[in-house]
């Protein structure tokens, strides 16, 4: 199987293409526990996914191309990096005669933005790859592509909420109510290498103790309202939030726009920015808040919808 990259073509689909979505991933929560002696950050972190999302269709053919479309399509860079061929080839190496074709990304979300968009996309295509050669979900070759592909990328696999250990291989599926949210990008791109390297931690250095972990809060069960959660998610925050804040000081803009919304019941920055979230008790009062600061900020990306 060889592959390409290709940029600005449109390309229709034909009718026996397969269509992915990459929703978009925002931490809701996010704490580093420490540097492993190889360098990884080990984490914990309440992850659910957006109802905003990237669109990656698959027509099936002899070579393994990319295309990208739309509005953030420019800001992807090199596509022979991108993380959809490279998913593409690891899986490859591991399955033989794997099938696979044509992609076209139609990209929507922003890039370097702290919510997966690329994660998503690598995890979309390995969802229509196994669409395509009839392979399960829980087929380990998937679960082993998907964490060398990037630390994202199996939870985005799952998309759905759960919680994540580890360098993101530890995965616990939570049942979690539909919060309504606004998210906010003030299109100004984070590296996460950098945000890491601003945290300052030595390899094999613990940022949280022993005593912090025992009084980690536990996730409200089965059946819980919109307000437990939001009451326990106060209680934990993102470790990320104050090395981005001074690599970007913008993020401290954009938190104190939603904050300062009417109806805000949190606000946070998500993964490692510059995206930041607000959670709200009801989508009117998410649609009433992004309508106004969509309005007093003409260049930021602006999404209200609802987290599950």
């Amino acid at each position: 199987m060889s592959g390409e990259a290709q940029t600005g073509r449109k390309v229709r689909p034909a009718a026996h293409a397969l269509t992915e979505r990459g929703r978009a991933k925002v931490n809701l929560t996010l704490r580093v526990v420490g540097r492993r002696a190889d360098g990884y950050h080990d984490l914990e972190s309440l992850v659910a996914f957006a109802d905003c999302a990237d669109r990656l269709t698959l027509t099936p053919g002899p070579e393994l191309t990319l295309a990208t479309t739309g509005p953030t399509a420019q800001a992807c860079g090199e596509l022979v990096d991108n993380l959809v061929l490279k998913a593409a080839r690891l899986l490859a190496e591991r399955v033989p005669d794997l099938k696979a074709g044509a992609f076209t990304l139609e990209k929507m979300l922003p890039v370097a933005a702290g919510i997966g968009g690329g994660s998503a996309d690598a995890a979309a295509a390995l969802r229509l790859l196994a669409r395509l050669n009839g392979l399960a979900l829980d087929d380990q070759r998937l679960a082993e592509v998907a964490l060398l592909t990037g630390a994202d990328v199996p939870v985005c696999l799952l998309s759905q909420a759960c919680d994540m250990t580890g360098v993101g291989e530890g995965l616990l599926p939570l049942n979690l109510p539909k919060l309504p949210c606004v998210l906010v990008n003030p299109n100004v791109p984070v590296a996460t290498k950098d945000v890491f390297a601003a945290l300052g931690l030595r390899n094999g250095e613990l940022l949280v103790g022993v005593t912090d972990v025992i009084k980690s809060p536990r996730w409200p069960g089965d059946g819980a309202s919109v307000a437990d959660w939001i009451a326990t998610l106060s209680r934990v925050g993102n470790d990320l939030e104050a090395p981005a804040r001074r690599i970007e000081p913008v993020i401290g803009d954009v938190l104190s726009a939603l904050g300062e919304s009417d109806g805000t019941k949190l606000a946070r920055m998500s993964g490692s920015g510059a995206t930041c979230f607000a959670l709200f008790a009801s989508a009117a009062d998410a649609q009433a808040a992004a309508k106004q600061i969509a309005a007093e900020h003409a260049t930021w990306w602006v999404h209200a919808g609802e987290l599950s």
